[in-house]
């Protein structure tokens, strides 16, 4: 055999594969946007109407904000996961700078009691979102960095909880409830797939029931969402009223549904028809059969993340899939509890559906990544955690279990 042939070789067996398209998940994601731009015509075309004269004017927004994603989606594709490392910490600095300043007056947009926008020209922008995104990229890039020392208290455990409770306090003095209860819950599956020893998250659970319960208890339109979860039908003309609606719209729209722009609590019957209950509207004018294909595209996009980070060639792109996949499937997962009444109004938004630029944005972004978290063909054998593992290969990641 010739040198050249030989090197040839080697380098062929060297050769990372790029990634390379993944229908499952391309296409539960541009299903989801393009059912998202029909429901929020559909669900705010007469309100838009009324209040602007125009009935595509979330429609028109929501569009831009598509078209905004989709490139944001094909940069992301472009650049790649490893790109994100080096901006862990400067993303999360800038996402804890907008998250203060919403807060100030002046800069930070009041609707229905909270501040949590920052008004651009226009444009939206909401950091709590943003937020999320960064506290992925953060935890994925420090779990990385602390795989070997994750299950020390003071270095793998201790300084990721300083970061997530800071983040949520900030959350909470919006007020953000659900984008707070998101955090934690990213932050405990992170640490959780990290080897955090279970008896420091369990132990971190029963000290963040009694403050949980607290900024609950101390807050009036918290405790009436928690008895409008409780026994919606008791409080139907009061605080009841926006949860017994969803349930009616769900329940009205039988196996078939009523047809497409055929469904009526958007008549100026259920709040928020186009945003957090979106998926009411759904089962609605889509029926059963509509609702179950859109849970099982949330599905797809789960086991596909899941897939990827199982399949990583390395620590950060693992956590960094687990995250992303963490973030979307538990982001839908409370949207749809709360429009079916099993979890109390949060006023988090179904991720690629609702109407909201930030939110559709930044989840087209985030999908962008964790597709190019998929690969196929022939993994580098240098690569491949199983086989550097095996042979203990100290420049391997070794996962957890």
């Amino acid at each position: 055999m010739t040198r050249d042939s030989q090197s040839g070789d080697r380098a062929a067996s060297q050769a990372i594969v790029l990634p390379a398209p993944d229908p499952w998940l391309l296409w539960a994601i541009l299903l989801l946007s393009g059912l998202g731009l029909v429901m929020v015509y559909s669900a705010s075309a007469v309100m838009a109407r009324q209040a602007t004269g125009d009935p595509f004017f979330f429609l028109k927004r929501q569009a831009i904000a598509a078209s905004l994603g989709g490139a944001s989606l094909l940069l992301a594709l472009k650049l790649g996961y490893r790109r994100l490392q080096p901006l862990a910490y400067p993303l999360l600095i800038l996402s804890v700078l907008a998250l203060c300043l919403v807060l100030l007056p002046g800069i930070g947009t009041s609707s229905g009691g909270a501040r949590r926008w920052i008004r651009l020209p226009g444009a939206g922008f909401q950091p709590a979102e943003s937020a999320k995104l960064a506290f992925v990229v953060y935890l994925a890039y420090s779990l990385s960095k602390k795989r070997e020392k994750v299950r020390i208290f003071s270095i793998g455990f201790l300084p990721h909880c300083f970061v997530g409770l800071f983040f949520m306090a900030l959350c909470l003095l919006e007020p953000d409830f659900g984008s707070a209860v998101t955090l934690a819950l990213l932050l405990f599956t992170m640490l959780f797939a990290a080897g955090a020893r279970i008896s420091w998250l369990l132990g971190s659970l029963f000290l963040a029931a009694p403050i949980a319960w607290l900024a609950v208890a101390r807050s009036p339109y918290r405790m009436k969402r928690i008895l409008a979860f409780l026994d919606p039908w008791a409080h139907r003309h009061d605080i009841g009223y926006q949860v017994a609606e969803s349930l009616m719209s769900v329940g009205s729209g039988g196996i078939w549904g009523l047809g497409l722009g055929d469904g009526r609590q958007k008549l100026f019957f259920l709040p928020e028809a186009h945003t957090d209950f979106i998926f009411s509207i759904i089962g609605e004018e889509l029926g059963l059969l509509g609702s179950a294909f859109v849970i099982a595209l949330y599905g797809i996009i789960v086991w596909r993340g899941l897939r990827a980070a199982f399949n990583a060639t390395e620590a950060f792109g693992a956590y960094l899939a687990l995250g992303i996949t963490a973030l979307i499937g538990f982001g839908a997962c409370i949207n749809l509890g709360v429009a079916m009444g099993a979890l109390p109004t949060k006023g988090l938004t179904l991720p690629f559906v609702s109407y909201g630029g930030t939110s559709l944005v930044l989840s087209l972004f985030a999908g962008g990544f964790l597709r190019s978290q998929l690969r196929s063909g022939t993994i580098n054998p240098r690569l491949d955690p199983a086989k550097a593992n095996a042979r203990g290969d100290p420049h391997a990641w070794r996962s957890p279990a």
